[in-house]
């Protein structure tokens, strides 16, 4: 939920006249778009500006390559000084190069199991880690709902002022959904209420987290506006449906059991077959992920991501697909797995690609050389 948040955040600054700076990873064509002004993802020349100005400086410090990107987007941004900068933490938190800013406030999305060779083995684990951003005094905006063992101990410890979703603000679901939301601890201490939203695209608890954030953080808001901006809004890889060849394509990077059920939860009745094209990085559930998707997908293409070291094998993903009782084919990559899957579509089948951020990167670029 991280990145639909702040894409929703952004899209409702924007819709209000507000300069903005994100920072978001993974990328999935041009590394530009992980530094984004304005909503456009910055020149070559900026990010290659700030490469230098980090490497004058550092000598032989020996920076990673994220910590290197994060200090670039710092650099650019506070060369261009938008009035708000909205920074997507990386993995975990405590840790994250991210984490370097004392951030004004922090949202907590969710807690899923996922990086546990880094993160811990248990949920509670997982948010010590993520609650790492929290800052004392400051407003953190909490929108899992289903607490870990001693979260609320947790969450006290960080001395940050919890907003929690479903006790200070709540939302409801469906194509149009309306939210409660709280006003920012102070003397002004009261509700505010949006109604009639668009929650298509991307999920009501992500844009009302992002109204939320921005609610404690201060702004005043116009609900004309948000309703436009929460209509307009739209992430690449995020339950994105394009045609490819006359063949609707669902584009999602659910790449986790809890990812993957949110994904079955919001994938409309079809009236042909689903043909799951899927790929997974080594150190990703993919047991937990096919669980929740069985039943909705008819015939399983599985591919090879080719562009990272950290792949995992195809027959590996095959053997624990067969071990679920489900049936599928594999291809030596991504690529052909889509292809593969084109040719087999019917006029009313749909393909959903899904995985990881690699597997979606891989097959838009196929999708966008024949736009």
């Amino acid at each position: 939920g991280k990145g639909s948040c702040i894409g929703s955040m952004q899209a409702l600054l924007l819709q209000h006249g507000h300069s903005v700076g994100t920072f978001t990873s993974p990328h999935f064509l041009a590394y530009n778009e992980r530094i984004c002004l304005a909503g456009q993802p910055v020149a070559d020349a900026l990010i290659i500006d700030a490469f230098e100005q980090i490497e004058a400086v550092t000598a032989d410090i020996s920076l990673t390559y994220f910590e290197v990107g994060t200090l670039a987007a710092l650099v650019i941004f506070y060369q261009a000084s938008p009035q708000v900068m909205l920074l997507e933490v990386g993995l975990g938190g405590r840790l994250d190069a991210i984490n370097i800013i004392d951030a004004d406030i922090a949202v907590l999305t969710s807690i899923a199991l996922d990086h546990c060779d880094w993160l811990g083995d248990t949920r509670t684990e997982i948010a010590g880690e993520k609650l790492g951003i929290a800052r004392r005094g400051r407003p953190l905006i909490i929108g899992e709902q289903d607490h870990p063992q001693g979260f609320a101990q947790l969450v006290t410890d960080t001395g940050a002022n919890a907003l929690w979703a479903g006790r200070d603000f709540s939302f409801s679901s469906g194509e149009l959904f309306d939210c409660q939301l709280s006003k920012q601890k102070s003397s002004a201490a009261g509700s505010l209420s949006f109604t009639q939203l668009n929650g298509q695209g991307l999920l009501p608890v992500n844009k009302t987290l992002a109204l939320q954030t921005l609610v404690a953080a201060g702004f005043e808001l116009n609900q004309q506006d948000c309703a436009i901006a929460l209509q307009q809004v739209r992430l690449t890889g995020r339950h994105q449906q394009l045609s490819y060849r006359g063949t609707e394509v669902i584009l999602d990077v659910a790449h986790n059991p809890a990812a993957a059920e949110v994904l079955a939860a919001n994938l409309a009745p079809s009236e042909g077959r689903t043909i799951a094209v899927a790929a997974v990085l080594e150190d990703k559930d993919w047991s937990g992920i096919i669980a929740p998707m069985a039943d909705l997908i008819d015939d399983w293409i599985i591919g090879e991501i080719s562009d990272s070291s950290r792949a995992r094998k195809g027959q590996s993903l095959l053997e624990l697909l067969y071990n679920a009782g489900q049936q599928g084919r594999l291809q030596p990559s991504v690529e052909q797995a889509f292809q593969l899957a084109v040719d087999n579509a019917a006029a009313t089948d749909r393909i959903l690609v899904f995985g990881s951020f690699h597997t979606v990167a891989a097959v838009l670029k196929i999708i966008l050389a024949e736009v």
